[in-house]
């Protein structure tokens, strides 16, 4: 690869490298859940409120979104990685389900600088054709993080406890810290760019999108429908990957009956596939750009697809071979990445870069608002009614987010 490309995919590699501690992070509780249930005699509906928790701290992604807008990536992102990498190491040493839940809302408030960081990131070290494979690698981070779980809480249930998992988890994040701060700053102050790849980068940004002064206002922000043209469809698809994380396992575990060996052999396969899908949406893309299509069309073109592979989803609860049903998540998640690395990607085509982390914190909590409620909802009704019909809402969910998308935003002047 030659020098004038090697700096900006170093800097995505980094943003892959916390985007995989920070769902990694996360993840571990969901695997964990039935072992902890049982040991610490936490309630399903208690679980419920757990996960609302977490919820409820990651909807401050806007004021996170300003801050890092305001403050700027290098010391927000390494004070937010470290916040969360220290109550990470936290959970290794709670108890009771408020100990959780107040753990849970603290990670999920950290733990909000993630997405509008890294799409920060992106939007500042990118030009608007790389953009959408960039958004797809730091994704990649995230469902890899979500890979990374079931091993991880195997090992450390048969060989120690499930508090090692999270130990071991926020060790590795406070190290990247360190390495973020040796190695990050803008490409106007990178001490081992070359005016080539700076030159690179700036020319093919949209002039339109260059920062403006002064920072971001979140209620300018809320009058633009492009805005929510892009959250409405974030509340509608984030469920799935709320449910994939955080009640997948106990479903798995309980309805399917998967022991703990089968659970680091194949809970992990979900995962692997939306990995697969933050590359297949930026290639959809790619190709119809290539056909002619403009890039917010093709952006557009590439979700409606995921919402129509989502479907599939609808039917994990009815069919009787419990790896058919596995694979029916697996193709959840494929579907899932493909139309949300899409949508999130879309805070860059449409707004200034000094927006776009406030943009994205936005959207999160949006998307975050539709797990909370779907969670809860799981919590308070799973015993009465299973888990099916929620997999068939979450199979049509999307649709309406891609209609949604198709009425709402308008191509940026």
């Amino acid at each position: 690869m030659p020098r004038a490309m090697r700096i900006r995919w170093t800097i995505i590699g980094l943003v892959m490298g916390v985007m995989i501690l920070n769902y990694l992070s996360r993840s571990i509780l969901g695997i964990a859940a039935p072992t902890i249930m049982a040991e610490q005699h936490i309630s399903t509906e208690q679980y419920g409120w757990i996960t609302g928790a977490f919820q409820v701290g990651i909807m401050c992604q806007p004021l996170i979104g300003w801050l890092l807008d305001s403050i700027g990536l290098k010391i927000g992102f390494a004070l937010f990685a470290g916040l969360w990498s220290i109550i990470t190491l936290c959970h290794g040493f709670a108890s009771g389900w408020l100990g959780f839940a107040a753990l849970r809302g603290a990670l999920g408030f950290a733990e909000g600088a993630g997405h509008p960081g890294s799409m920060k990131v992106v939007a500042e070290w990118f030009p608007a054709r790389e953009r959408g494979l960039a958004g797809g690698l730091y994704n990649i981070g995230a469902s890899f993080g979500a890979v990374l779980a079931p091993p991880l809480v195997a090992w450390a249930i048969l060989s120690h406890s499930w508090r090692a998992a999270f130990w071991v988890a926020g060790g590795i994040s406070l190290l990247w810290v360190l390495l973020w701060l040796f190695w990050y700053a803008p490409p106007s102050q990178h001490r081992a760019i070359t005016d080539t790849e700076r030159a690179e980068i700036e020319d093919g940004q949209e002039a339109s999108l260059a920062a403006s002064s002064g920072k971001p206002s979140i209620f300018s922000l809320l009058r633009q429908r492009n805005l929510w043209g892009i959250a409405l469809p974030r509340l509608l698809a984030d469920p799935v990957w709320g449910t994939l994380s955080f009640w997948m396992p106990l479903y798995l575990m309980t309805v399917r009956h998967f022991d703990l060996k089968q659970m680091a052999l194949f809970a992990w396969l979900p995962f692997l596939a939306a990995d697969l899908g933050c590359l297949f949406g930026p290639a959809v893309v790619a190709m119809l750009q290539r056909r002619g299509i403009e890039l917010i069309n093709a952006r557009r073109c590439a979700f409606t697809l995921g919402a129509v592979m989502m479907t599939g989803m609808a039917a994990v609860g009815w069919v009787d071979n419990p790896y058919l049903a596995l694979a029916l998540l697996s193709l959840g998640g494929f579907a899932h990445q493909t139309l949300s690395v899409t949508v999130i990607t879309m805070a860059s085509d449409l707004f200034r870069k000094n927006e776009v982390g406030t943009v994205a914190g936005l959207g999160g909590l949006a998307g975050n608002s539709g797990v909370l409620i779907f969670s809860l909802a799981i919590g308070q009704f799973v015993e009465s009614v299973g888990y099916s019909p929620f997999f068939v809402i979450l199979g049509c969910l999307d649709l309406l987010g891609a209609v949604l998308l198709w009425t709402l935003v308008r191509k940026p002047a």
